[in-house]
């Protein structure tokens, strides 16, 4: 729960307007301030952020050090994971004519066709190469 809660609050500061604008206009005050500059950057507000959420876990002085860090890196790793999300999406197979780009094409593990300037290819079954 506090690395969500350290998130969430350093994304709010960091990277959102939040409600009426209320965050925007507050770095807009702070401008390029020490505490502007610190608002600006993901990684560096997480360390303050994460200081008074480590309290919440633990009140050892040692245990809270660690928790610390640890909030502010999983707050930091969780940003690089939204921040740009990767789209997968299925490769079309290419049409007959298409094969222009490819290397080499396996069919069946009978023959090889190997592209060479489109015009070399080679079958794998009789081990010698032609010309077209």
């Amino acid at each position: 729960m506090a690395v969500l809660a350290t998130w969430r609050v350093t994304h709010l500061l960091a990277s959102e307007d939040g409600p009426a604008d209320i965050i925007v206009r507050f770095r807009a005050l702070l401008g390029r301030s020490i505490l502007g500059k610190l608002m600006d950057c993901f990684n560096c507000l997480s360390l303050w952020i994460a200081a008074p959420a480590a309290l919440f876990v633990t009140r050892k002085p040692l245990d809270w050090l660690m928790t610390w860090l640890a909030l502010s890196g999983a707050a930091c790793l969780l940003d690089r994971l939204v921040k740009d999300p990767v789209a997968i999406s299925m490769m079309t197979q290419p049409s007959e004519g298409e094969l222009g780009n490819v290397l080499r094409i396996e069919t069946l593990g009978t023959e090889e066709q190997s592209v060479d300037s489109g015009h070399h290819v080679e079958s794998a079954t009789r081990g010698r190469s032609t010309q077209d």
